[in-house]
């Protein structure tokens, strides 16, 4: 199944209830959220008042993607605050296999990010223990940059080392993804797609609804 997931980063925050209500009325199925501490990227973004107070807009998955070092001080806080899948940084995290287990015992869906010049094999002990992968396409921290094409290499090798173990899991990727390079990104194995300024961009509704026409035609063949 693919999955869009908007990220707010992208949205007008002086309408964020409104701008959520568009993607999720026009069938966007996450919300991506991005969470930055100034810490582990040079941004800050939002935290837990800003997350409950748009939580009850909408009954989409809050995807909380955590861009700050030592994530798991953040969880139940976070769990509190409405999110549903919560994905941490590799390489913030001391402990990856502790953070997991603390994220799933907390009954929340949980993900691992890779930034784009960590290797996918760092994940090799931990594959079977989560629900998404995240392979960042971008280096964290800002919108709108380039896609770094060598991405489209680990979601491959993501994908395989996933299908020799007969796991299911979840690829995502965030970072510069567009109507113009879905197609490839869905053909090399990732199904869950983070779009800032490829939604929110001009008609927020009517772009949603171009990414899943695109996801339709593929499930379809």
């Amino acid at each position: 199944m693919y999955i869009l997931a908007p990220s707010i980063l992208a949205a007008d925050f002086g309408n964020l209830r409104k701008e959520i209500e568009t993607v999720s009325e026009a069938g966007a199925q996450y919300i991506h959220i991005d969470v930055m501490d100034g810490m582990f990227v040079p941004s800050i973004s939002f935290g837990m008042p800003v997350i409950q107070s748009v939580r009850s807009c909408t009954d989409k998955v809050f995807d909380v993607h955590m861009m700050v070092e030592e994530p798991g001080r953040y969880a139940a806080d976070l769990k509190a605050a409405g999110a549903d899948l919560l994905c941490v940084h590799q390489e913030a995290c001391r402990h990856l296999d502790r953070t997991i287990n603390q994220i799933k015992e907390l009954g929340m869906k949980v993900g691992v990010a890779l930034n784009p010049a960590t290797p996918v094999e760092t994940l090799s002990c931990v594959l079977d223990q989560v629900d998404m992968i995240l392979l960042m396409s971008v280096n964290p921290g800002f919108g709108g940059q380039k896609f770094i094409p060598y991405t489209v290499d680990k979601i491959k090798k993501l994908r395989a080392m996933l299908n020799e173990r007969g796991l299911q899991t979840d690829i995502q990727v965030d970072g510069g993804v567009g109507l113009g390079n879905v197609k490839e990104l869905m053909e090399a194995g990732a199904n869950v797609f983070v779009a800032g300024s490829a939604v929110y961009k001009q008609d927020a509704a009517a772009n949603v609804k171009a990414f899943l026409k695109i996801f339709e035609e593929a499930e379809n063949k």
